[in-house]
């Protein structure tokens, strides 16, 4: 596996690798991998001639009262697992040369980004998109690989990709999650015991509203005060948001019509988390 820290120098091995006629499967992440990243490193592996992992703590996608910089870190940790998985290429750039001041140019996808997750934590998705779009240019993937737990982040780059005409093909991942139903993610390290027991919650309240959309219930409304009821027991808990919203454009649905995500983001301590589940009304 070789490892890349120069934007120059990923951009002429992906050309290389095109010229050969490889076709190139690429996995951005934020490293401090885990079982999630893993499953979607192998899916890229088995479909593609070419994997790329990319490691970057992305800076302009976190505010100032963010937790930027005590965001997990492991590079060794995570080339290692990246060599075990049989990655060719994890590209991990400096941020300095990512984003060389003055910096002036950002992707923004409207009417996506400013809701959830957009809407407690403003500028992200700018960030998001910017720099995912940044990484395209960079590894010309022909397929990139997310996971489903971040239901917002892959919806707004699919969208961002059809609008610029990006060739690059989209493909979103089941959520992997630990065996008592917590999703996987690189902040679960930072709770304590305690803490980890309360985030079972956040799972078993996805779990109420999808009980509740088989029990035919329609009322959205309905569904996330029982939501909100069940997590609040959790002396831990703490609700950032809970809605039920299109499946597309994301916007909040009064009444369940068909296909619909029901999207939570919870803090358990200082630790925020999200999770998500996908409902369809059986006779809708």
């Amino acid at each position: 596996m070789r490892i890349i820290r120069n934007i120059k120098e990923m951009v002429q091995a992906a050309q290389k690798r095109r010229l050969k006629g490889d076709s190139i499967g690429f996995v951005p992440t934020m490293g401090a991998l885990h079982a999630g990243h893993l499953s979607l490193i192998r899916r890229c592996r088995k479909e593609n001639d070419f994997t790329v992992v990319s490691v970057f703590v992305n800076p302009i996608q976190f505010s100032p009262r963010e937790d930027y910089r005590k965001y997990p870190r492991n590079l060794i940790q995570d080339a290692r697992a990246c060599q075990k998985e049989g990655v060719d290429i994890l590209f991990s750039p400096v941020a300095k040369n990512m984003y060389p001041k003055p910096f002036r140019t950002f992707v923004e996808v409207e009417g996506l980004s400013d809701t959830l997750c957009g809407h407690s934590r403003a500028g992200h998705f700018r960030g998001v998109a910017t720099v995912v779009a940044k990484l395209f240019q960079i590894v010309q993937p022909d397929i990139a690989y997310f996971g489903q737990k971040d239901a917002q982040q892959a919806i707004i780059i699919r969208k961002m990709v059809e609008d610029l005409s990006m060739p690059v093909q989209i493909k979103v991942m089941p959520i992997v999650r630990e065996k008592d139903g917590l999703a996987m993610s690189s902040r679960n390290q930072y709770l304590n015991a305690s803490e980890r027991k309360d985030a079972v919650v956040l799972r078993q309240a996805l779990n109420l509203a999808k009980d509740s959309v088989r029990r035919q219930e329609t009322d959205a409304s309905r569904i996330i005060r029982s939501m909100r009821a069940l997590i609040q027991k959790k002396k831990s808990a703490k609700v950032d948001y809970i809605s039920i919203v299109d499946f597309q454009n994301l916007k909040p649905l009064n009444k369940i019509k068909g296909k619909a995500l029901v999207a939570l983001a919870v803090w358990i301590g200082k630790t925020r988390l999200i999770d998500n589940t996908i409902v369809k009304l059986k006779y809708a």
